[in-house]
């Protein structure tokens, strides 16, 4: 069973940064994709950042220069570096892994960002 630690959410001013941590256990994370998506009230859960067990990044366009992933497979850890953050990105954020395109995400509990002034 998956289990997951996420941490670094908060209230933070418009122009400041976050970063966003999510520790796995249970899997061989290496093997694993991994990555965050938001869901801001009213809406749909939407990607913000994924990144491949080999290391191939993707981000959404309303993140791209602003967010960066990583990954640590040594501490079984995926993080999410937000920068210039804006009203827009609150939402409350949820990590994922996934063993293959074709199987279900597992999904973290969730953290919260509140971009406010």
């Amino acid at each position: 069973q998956v289990q997951f630690v996420e941490s670094g959410g908060g209230l933070v001013q418009p122009g400041g940064s976050l970063r966003l941590s999510c520790a796995a256990s249970g899997i061989t994370f290496s093997l694993f994709a991994t990555g965050w998506y938001r869901q801001a009230p009213g809406s749909q859960r939407e990607l913000v950042a994924e990144i491949s067990s080999g290391g191939s990044t993707n981000y959404a366009d309303s993140v791209k220069g602003r967010f960066t992933i990583s990954r640590d497979n040594a501490k079984n850890t995926v993080n999410l570096q937000m920068n210039s953050l804006k009203p827009e990105d609150t939402a409350v954020y949820y990590c994922y892994v996934r063993r293959y395109s074709n199987y279900p995400r597992i999904w973290g509990q969730g953290t919260q960002v509140t971009v406010s002034s």
